[in-house]
């Protein structure tokens, strides 16, 4: 995203100023003649040469005072995320902040927003917020992207260990796919007919005929907001078994909305399975709006241990945002 300007239009800084652009002949290029005041003194920087659909000004100001940070955009399996690299600890984001990033019609977009850091006796440490700006404890989708994310940076190859909110994950890159490990369940509570369990963030599972026909917003809200699960509220998910195959579909808190997938609820949708059918069975092709995801697990007289959440990572494209345009109300 580039802080846009125009000619003699003073921008948030008051001390900055574009004037005098103008094309040359050829439509790829253009020239700018930036006056650049600061206290006491004018500059004058001419012919300045960029490529076509790129703002001069921002592109300048960013190259010059460092005022930008470059960010990452990641998908798995339609449940998308913002990644930065923050291994110099240096980006600090205000729930405001997170808010206007993960925007869809006024920011960048997405499901939620990561910071991968480092951390003593790690390969790295994972912070994750959801769209609302508040911090989440974990994210199976999201561990997933960070790990193929934490690859293309050369801080790891094919196995890791890193830490989230919820403890400490071990994962492996499989071809395409990423194989993360996630957290034991000890504690699962039967409500009625469903269930109710934590896999690193707390779901409640709902059995269901014809999940397509489901009013997944108007029904998953009355549960989420329910003061049962208060004052943190709770992520829902809807389950159908047709032919031994698990469909899942997911109302995630601090999105406040349905998503193509969830990995926490994958794997909630999958062990609460397990408990309805009394099965040892792993769940593989388990289907979301957004694509296929495998579940494995060990179950013992006191839980489940040994859960991995399997399935695609896709890096989708970069970009850079300027600092200050996070100051923008919208």
């Amino acid at each position: 995203m580039s802080l846009a300007g125009s000619p003699g239009r003073t921008l948030n800084n008051k001390n900055i100023m574009v004037i005098t652009p103008y094309k040359t002949r050829n439509p790829y290029n253009s020239f700018l003649q930036i006056y650049f005041a600061t206290t006491g003194y004018l500059k004058k920087i001419t012919s300045f040469k960029l490529k076509k659909n790129i703002d001069p000004f921002s592109y300048y100001f960013c190259q010059k005072h460092n005022n930008n940070m470059h960010f990452y955009k990641y998908q798995g399996t339609g449940n998308d995320f913002i990644i930065f690299d923050n291994r110099n600890k240096d980006i600090i984001f205000s729930a405001e902040n997170i808010q206007f990033i993960c925007d869809r019609r006024f920011g960048i977009g997405a499901d939620g927003l990561m910071l991968l850091q480092l951390i003593e006796g790690f390969d790295f440490e994972m912070k994750y917020y959801n769209c609302d700006g508040i911090e989440a404890t974990m994210c199976g989708n999201g561990g997933r992207c960070m790990v193929n994310f934490a690859a293309s940076l050369g801080i790891i190859t094919h196995s890791c260990k890193f830490s989230a909110s919820d403890g400490i994950h071990e994962a492996e890159i499989i071809g395409k796919n990423v194989k993360l490990g996630m957290s034991d369940i000890l504690n699962i509570e039967k409500i009625d007919n469903d269930y109710y369990l934590d896999t690193g963030n707390p779901h409640y599972v709902r059995f269901c005929n014809n999940i397509d026909l489901v009013d997944i917003i108007e029904e998953s809200r009355k549960i989420r907001y329910d003061q049962r699960f208060q004052p943190t509220g709770t992520n829902v998910n809807y389950v159908e078994l047709k032919q031994e195959k698990l469909f899942v579909r997911t109302y995630e808190k601090g999105v406040e909305n349905e998503t193509l997938s969830c990995g926490t609820g994958v794997v909630a949708a999958a062990i609460a399975s397990s408990e309805v059918n009394n099965s040892i069975r792993n769940f593989t092709e388990i289907t979301t709006p957004g694509g296929k995801l495998n579940v494995y697990f060990n179950k013992n007289a006191s839980g489940y241990n040994n859960i991995y959440l399997e399935g695609n990572a896709v890096f989708v494209f970069e970009g850079e945002i300027t600092r200050s345009i996070l100051d923008r109300t919208y």
